[in-house]
């Protein structure tokens, strides 16, 4: 089912929604890191040495392994930008805002329109040369660019927008979602029930940012809060958690880096940003490089290797944890470790939650297939009372029952005669004679 064709049962707007918020607490212009020309052979490359997380988190070692071919990642957002070579992977895209152009490509949004472009370098940027400029962590995976409108005045409602471009992103092949924005609300629009449960029924990956303290998400929002999604916590540098990059609860799945992060904004420039926005990616090109490793791999399990291979934080002794979730991810592990394999989404099941928690709009229980047992009708009334050796019978009052009170009463009027003659003869006699 295409965005443009979706029934009107699915775009229901949320009349309470809480402010979207996209997940980042801060912005870094690096005018040294714009892109360079290319540095010689024996030079090496600041932007790809400001990429931290690549070895810490053992991306370029999943490399050998994976880079992702084979795998889309829809990323829903800002939009992507059109002209950096870093965004060469970009494939299609559509524009759900009624603001952008209609391949998804003009950044929309009056704050933060470079928010999409940065989200997809990190996930899958194929930086400036083989050996230059910002890579991503699957860089050789494709990018669908969705264009939404945050926090601007558009015709569509944005809960209708992301319902739309889920949709959209489903429909033309994306293998990944990710989602690198809050609500700041732990519900959402019925709507997204819908919507979400398309991309899980067509085996999509759903990853979602948590939020940011520093932006005012105390706990996680929607759409983190929707079971069956992926979402990503934020650490510092040496893997603690994010004070303002990153937030709680109970549906945090894993943690990524979330400070000093770089970013190619829409026309070139790299940047470097804080935010559970950009970790988000970074689990998303995970989730990537285990999908082109193992292609016959459904999403539920996809899931369940990123979260049963990564790192326990150190003193954290029970799992998931509300900062942490199961621990920082380690692609090399996700794309090389053995892992049981599951029959179900370990992070939760939504068709379950709707039929709890939406029972008033399922459709009526079937018709039982049993027959009912036959229960024979009950006689009518003169009948069950002839039946009865208890009750008296029409014959009995006329034949049995009348003729004997008659007979008693005449017999009891009979000896109340004869006493009362008995006792006057008595008295006569006793009485004097003169």
């Amino acid at each position: 089912m295409s965005a443009a064709t979706a029934p009107e049962t699915r775009r229901r707007s949320l009349g309470r929604l809480a402010a979207v918020t996209l997940a980042i607490v801060g912005i870094i212009a690096l005018p040294g890191f714009t892109v360079p020309p290319s540095p010689s052979p024996s030079e090496a490359d600041p932007l790809r040495a400001a990429e931290y997380w690549l070895d810490d988190y053992g991306i370029r070692d999943a490399w050998k392994t994976s880079t992702g071919a084979g795998v889309k990642i829809a990323i829903i957002d800002t939009g992507i930008g059109k002209g950096p070579p870093e965004f060469s992977g970009v494939v299609g895209g559509t524009d759900v805002s009624g603001l952008g152009s209609p391949d998804g490509r003009t950044p929309v949004g009056a704050r933060d329109p470079d928010h999409g472009s940065w989200v997809a370098s990190l996930a899958a940027s194929r930086g400036t040369s083989p050996e230059t400029g910002m890579i991503g962590v699957a860089p050789d995976a494709e990018l669908l660019s969705i264009s939404v409108g945050f926090g601007v005045s558009a015709s569509v409602p944005f809960t209708e927008q992301i319902a739309q471009a889920i949709y959209w992103a489903v429909d033309n092949g994306a293998d990944i979602i990710n989602l690198s924005f809050t609500t700041n609300t732990p519900d959402w629009d019925r709507s997204w029930d819908d919507a979400f449960m398309y991309a899980f029924e067509h085996d999509v990956v759903v990853v979602a940012a948590a939020g940011n303290r520093g932006s005012g998400t105390g706990v996680v929002g929607a759409p983190a809060t929707i079971p069956g999604v992926l979402v990503v916590g934020g650490v510092d540098p040496q893997g603690r958690a994010s004070l303002d990059a990153s937030t709680q609860g109970i549906t945090i799945a894993v943690v990524a880096p979330s400070e000093k992060l770089l970013g190619v904004s829409a026309d070139g420039t790299v940047v470097e940003w804080p935010g559970t926005s950009g970790a988000a990616p970074i689990v998303a090109g995970i989730a990537a490089l285990v999908r082109s490793a193992y292609p016959d791999m459904d999403a539920d399990n996809v899931i369940n290797h990123i979260i049963r291979t990564a790192t326990p934080p150190a003193g954290v002794t029970e799992l998931p944890d509300p900062l942490y979730g199961y621990g920082l991810v380690d692609a090399q592990a996700a794309v090389t470790a053995s892992v049981p394999a599951v029959s179900e989404n370990p992070l939760g099941s939504l068709a379950e939650w709707i039929t709890i928690y939406r029972r008033a709009n399922l459709v009526p229980d079937p018709e039982p297939t049993v027959p009912p047992a036959a229960v024979e009708p009950l006689p009518p009334v003169e009948q069950q009372a002839a039946a009865s050796p208890l009750l008296p019978s029409t014959e009995s009052l006329l034949y049995g029952t009348v003729p004997l009170t008659a007979g008693t009463v005449a017999a009891i009027l009979v000896a109340l005669g004869v006493t009362a003659a008995v006792r006057r003869v008595r008295l006569a006699s006793r009485a004097p004679r003169r």
